[in-house]
């Protein structure tokens, strides 16, 4: 009889032994399907960074939870618990908290939306522009937005300041990063056009563990949800990695086609002031070229590209990306004019139809016109964005001063059209902030 009884306590041991192994073995498969374990920075260093990563983020702002000072134990951050078996814990972790934190998170892991990424490239006198473009980023926009800002080191501070003012809007989080360009050529790169404006070129070597990405210069305004382009990725066909809109509607008044001494992009030239990118195919595209009858990829043709051309262009890291598009026409997805309206579009005279019929999508007011009186329009719309805040009463209340405003443009080209510019913002406003919550 106690033989029996022993063997049933000892069948009984090892089914415990069994199930606890099995759980184990379960909490580690939850764990690799949720993607647990932490993931790698966002701020991917480039391979020419030096200095224990200077392309790394100087400040990173999230708008999730925090981690609760004076914790000690390993399960004070969801990144950092792993799941062990109890026996394999060390003498310092709770194994019932990691428990219950390896199953909250998975349960976060599951319910997580996707993020947009957004880029911009900020130097000089250019924070209030770039605050501009982000709150309109922020006002109109449905699923949350994840900023990629580079910006000179002295404004760090002052983007931070106002940015971490934000966050108790649970709409975003934004990550710094210095300007960084190959060590070898940083001299050459920043001055090429503007201060910092190729930066954009090393955008898909530096932010390495981005997928996809809008980047934009900061005279941009986003009069509807990003949302929206962001959405043209799912149009892009399997060869196209990148899409931005043509220099010019009218070959006329072209550009490119008139005095450009470099090959461009279709008949008039492409803006790249406005640019989505499926930064993955960029990395593994192999270009061609006509430096060379081997293909190369992104981050070996940039060099030889300005070395050969810099002569011959005016417009910086925009002209390289024609060149580039001219001997991969098919690598690109352009869109409409009203994704980047810019002077050019009304400054002789209306040339952009889709504007005409649906509004302007995104303003784009190069040439300074957020800053003069040469094109009023466009400085109205920019400072009645600028002024407004984020409550909903004030957001809905911007139209009828700015539509007033606007009306005292109608000496302008610009301005006798000026309706375009307010179309889609009355559409987006009221999309956005008209409907009941449950129904945004």
């Amino acid at each position: 009889m106690r033989r029996y009884l022993r063997l049933v306590v000892l069948c009984l041991g090892c089914g415990f032994c069994s199930l606890l192994y099995a759980f184990s073995q379960l909490a580690v498969s939850l764990e690799e399907g949720a993607g647990g374990g932490g993931g790698k920075p966002q701020a991917a260093t480039a391979s020419w960074l030096s200095g224990g990563g200077r392309g790394a983020a100087r400040w990173a702002g999230s708008a999730g939870p925090g981690v609760r000072p004076g914790r000690s134990d390993r399960c004070k951050d969801f990144s950092l618990c792993y799941w062990n078996p109890y026996w394999m814990l060390p003498s310092d972790v709770c194994g019932m908290n990691c428990f219950w934190e390896a199953a909250f998170r998975y349960s976060l892991k599951i319910h997580t939306v996707e993020r947009m990424h957004l880029a911009v490239v900020a130097c000089g006198e250019r924070l209030e522009e770039t605050i501009t473009m982000l709150k309109s980023a922020i006002i109109f926009s449905i699923k949350p937005l994840q900023f990629h800002i580079f910006a000179e080191d002295q404004l760090h501070d002052n983007f931070k300041g106002i940015l971490d003012s934000w966050l108790l809007l649970q709409t975003f989080n934004y990550t710094l990063y210095p300007i960084t360009f190959p060590s070898e050529n940083a001299a050459e790169w920043k001055k090429l056009f503007k201060p910092c404006a190729s930066q954009r070129l090393f955008l898909p070597l530096i932010l390495k563990e981005v997928d996809s990405l809008l980047y934009v210069d900061t005279d941009i305004l986003f009069l509807r949800p990003v949302d929206d382009i962001w959405s043209l990725l799912k149009k892009f066909n399997s060869t196209q990695i990148a899409a931005m809109a043509p220099e010019h509607e009218e070959p006329r008044i072209g550009w490119y086609n008139r005095f450009a001494r470099h090959p461009y992009y279709g008949k008039t030239g492409v803006n790249s002031g406005v640019m989505l990118m499926n930064m993955t195919r960029m990395r593994r595209k192999y270009f061609k070229n006509d430096m060379t009858t081997v293909r190369l990829r992104w981050g070996d043709i940039l060099m030889p590209l300005l070395k050969k051309y810099k002569l011959n262009i005016t417009w910086g890291d925009q002209d390289l990306l024609n060149i580039m598009f001219f001997h991969n026409p098919e690598s690109l997805f352009v869109f409409p004019c009203q994704w980047n309206y810019r002077p050019d579009h009304c400054i002789y005279g209306s040339n952009c139809q889709e504007a005409e019929k649906e509004g302007i999508f995104i303003l784009h007011g190069n040439r300074g016109v957020y800053h003069d009186d040469k094109q009023p329009a466009f400085r109205a719309v920019y400072e009645a964005l600028r002024n407004c805040s984020f409550e909903d009463d004030k957001v809905r209340s911007l139209l009828k001063p700015l539509e007033l405003e606007l009306q005292n443009t109608i000496h302008t080209y610009c301005g006798k059209i000026y309706k375009i510019f307010i179309k889609q913002l009355t559409k987006s406003i009221r999309d956005r902030y008209d409907r009941p919550p449950k129904e945004r």
